[in-house]
């Protein structure tokens, strides 16, 4: 059985003569009937039986009938979503990126993006998580296109820097470090500190900043994955963090201190998978983000108070 033998089905079924149904497929009768014949032998039933001049389903026809017709509609969705999908002004995009990004990176980028006309109705699927998270996303091709905050060293993601982040140190507004604009790593390690969990791209960073300076590593007392809970954290005075200068943090009750000594910057990658098919609406987002965030987030945007 093939596709061409039930589109023929279906026609004679609708037309109910030979001739006809030959013309209307843009075939012979002979080449017709062959096919028709062949889908019975193969079926093992009768499928069509003389009617006058015309031709008319059997009971077995009128019962084949309903399934054929569902196979050919759910096959023209199917390439009809599959045409929007490699389609460069259609198609579904899903998109990873990390907590910090949410608020105020990736809104702008993709209301930029969609407000073009010609990309207007590409659609998107967004997921939020930790860089480990959102990278295992990628490697299991659950989502297309991921921004995180590691790079990691793995030969099957290209990695595209595409912002530069600024990380401080944040207390709350009574803590003894409050009335400093400016502190340095050794001044800070022995506090309590509220820290990013393990799988976020940012833990590995503190450890790397109290290493390379050789200091001992500071008390992680909570460890979590969003920004804002860390934030939340350090305004009741749990501990401080080491996290990016966000804009975010106008919002809580926290004094931003400027880190003097720093080794290292923070970046934030633009990821996909190297061998993957991408869709042309995906491809074009991907360049779009490369070049939206180069230009508008490599700036710091600091919020110093």
């Amino acid at each position: 059985m093939n596709l061409r033998q039930l589109e023929f089905f279906v026609t004679l079924s609708e037309v109910e003569h030979m001739t006809q149904a030959a013309t209307a497929l843009n075939t012979t009768q002979p080449n017709l009937s062959h096919a028709m014949n062949e889908l019975e032998k193969e079926l093992g039933a009768p499928l069509f039986e003389k009617k006058g001049r015309n031709i008319a389903l059997t009971k077995y026809g009128r019962f084949f009938l309903s399934y054929a017709k569902r196979s050919l509609n759910e096959l023209h969705r199917g390439e009809q979503a599959l045409k929007e999908l490699v389609s460069p002004t259609l198609g579904h995009i899903c998109f990873g990126f990390i907590y910090t990004l949410g608020a105020f990176h990736v809104p702008p980028l993709l209301q930029t993006f969609i407000s073009g006309p010609e990309n207007k109705d590409i659609t998107f699927s967004l997921r939020q998580g930790t860089t480990v998270d959102i990278i295992n996303q990628l490697l299991n091709q659950e989502i297309d296109l991921a921004l995180c905050s590691l790079k990691a060293e793995d030969p099957r993601i290209d990695f595209e820097r595409v912002i530069e982040q600024e990380l401080i140190l944040i207390t709350a507004l009574d803590h003894p470090l409050a009335n400093k604009n400016e502190v340095s790593l050794e001044q800070i390690v022995n506090y309590p500190f509220i820290s990013f969990s393990k799988k976020s791209g940012l833990r590995p960073i503190v450890n790397r900043l109290f290493k390379e300076a050789q200091l001992q590593l500071p008390e992680f007392v909570l460890e979590t994955d969003e920004d804002h809970t860390v934030a939340g954290f350090v305004q009741h005075n749990f501990g401080v963090a080491i996290m990016p200068n966000i804009p975010t943090l106008s919002s809580f009750n926290v004094k931003v201190l400027k880190i003097s000594d720093l080794p290292f910057k923070r970046y934030i990658y633009l990821a996909k998978l190297k061998d993957k098919y991408l869709s042309p609406a995906t491809l074009k987002f991907h360049d779009f983000a490369l070049d939206y965030m180069r230009h508008h987030f490599l700036e710091n945007h600091n919020v110093y108070n």
